[in-house]
């Protein structure tokens, strides 16, 4: 698959590169509670495990990721657990990160639509969780106009987090 199939309104989408690391890692816990917070070694076993790991660069600058896993992978999620146990043909999406200044710009759909051309013959779905507690709504939002739709929900971590599970189909 090549490193780039997306290039819209000036965003370029790619593979993410070591260098890339240190700073996704600013903007994955700068995004917190939204996703968790990660360490530098966890976020680039996250990267390996990853079916699709995908940076949003505008003008050689980063701007955002994204990382989707299929089934099967060692990764310790109860999320990822959860559509594990349910569904076979999926990529889920473990994080995707805009950072802050470039929210609301397009960057996150157009991570959005380089997933999906990815993911078109791969799998029959897209996974995802949202958080209800503590609430996101601009997620939901952005997971609703793109067709997603709520399976499941459920309590994660401490502190009475609970996440909405979403699919939707490639």
């Amino acid at each position: 698959m090549p490193d780039t199939l997306c290039r819209v309104d000036n965003v370029v989408v790619r593979a993410i590169e070591p260098a890339d690391l240190a700073q996704l890692l600013v903007m994955n816990n700068d995004a917190a509670p939204a996703v968790n917070e990660l360490d530098l070694p966890r976020l680039a076993e996250l990267v390996t495990q990853s079916e699709v790991a995908t940076a949003a660069v505008v003008d050689g600058d980063l701007r955002g990721m994204l990382l989707a896993l299929r089934p099967g992978e060692p990764y310790d999620s109860a999320n990822y657990r959860w559509f594990s146990e349910r569904y076979d043909d999926f990529l889920y999406v473990d994080r995707v990160i805009v950072s802050e200044q470039w929210r609301g710009g397009g960057v996150g759909d157009v991570l959005y639509r380089d997933l999906l051309e990815r993911a078109d013959g791969l799998v029959g779905q897209i996974a995802c969780e949202v958080n209800l507690e503590p609430p996101n709504p601009g997620s939901l939002r952005f997971h609703h106009k793109r067709g997603f739709a709520e399976v499941g929900q459920q309590p994660t971590g401490e502190g009475g987090k609970l996440v909405s599970l979403m699919i939707r189909p490639v």
